[in-house]
């Protein structure tokens, strides 16, 4: 099984570094099994949105196997639409989706610059009718360290 495991898909939270481990060990303790990805992010890189049932292995900093992941449900919506169960559920301690918006664009306004120049259009902006990916996650399996390279 461990083979298969290894072929799965894999990804973290954010970029390497406090940030990521941070979520990581929320994930991890079970604390947050909700994340909101930008939907232009997934296609500058390629990826295939996951659907329910799926499995991906959730890499820490050190692009390190640390659990199985298996995808819930996904919502594709705009900003503005995102609830306040939804950014709870992100376990960052968020009161409400208003909260999860100011923190959400900070990070995505970052690095604004990256996503305009990926699709071609320097007026890109996070905004109300931005389209989010809503992904409710739980760990399947957590992996010792090593288990899977």
């Amino acid at each position: 099984m461990d083979a298969d495991l290894a072929a799965l898909p894999r990804w973290g939270f954010g970029d390497p570094g406090r940030v990521r481990d941070e979520l990581t060990t929320l994930a991890l303790a079970g604390t947050k099994t909700a994340t909101t990805s930008l939907l232009v992010e997934y296609e500058l890189d390629g990826e295939a949105i996951p659907d329910p049932g799926d499995l991906q292995l959730l890499i820490d900093s050190h692009e390190r196997p640390v659990a199985v992941v298996e995808t819930e449900s996904i919502r594709i919506v705009r900003l503005a639409d995102v609830d306040d169960r939804h950014a709870i559920d992100e376990g960052e301690g968020y009161a409400n989706a208003a909260e999860f918006r100011v923190t959400h664009e900070a990070f995505w306004n970052g690095y604004i610059d990256r996503i305009r120049l990926g699709i071609g259009d320097p007026g890109f902006a996070v905004t109300d009718d931005t389209p989010v990916v809503l992904e409710r996650f739980r760990i399947v399996r957590l992996l010792e360290p090593g288990e899977i390279e």
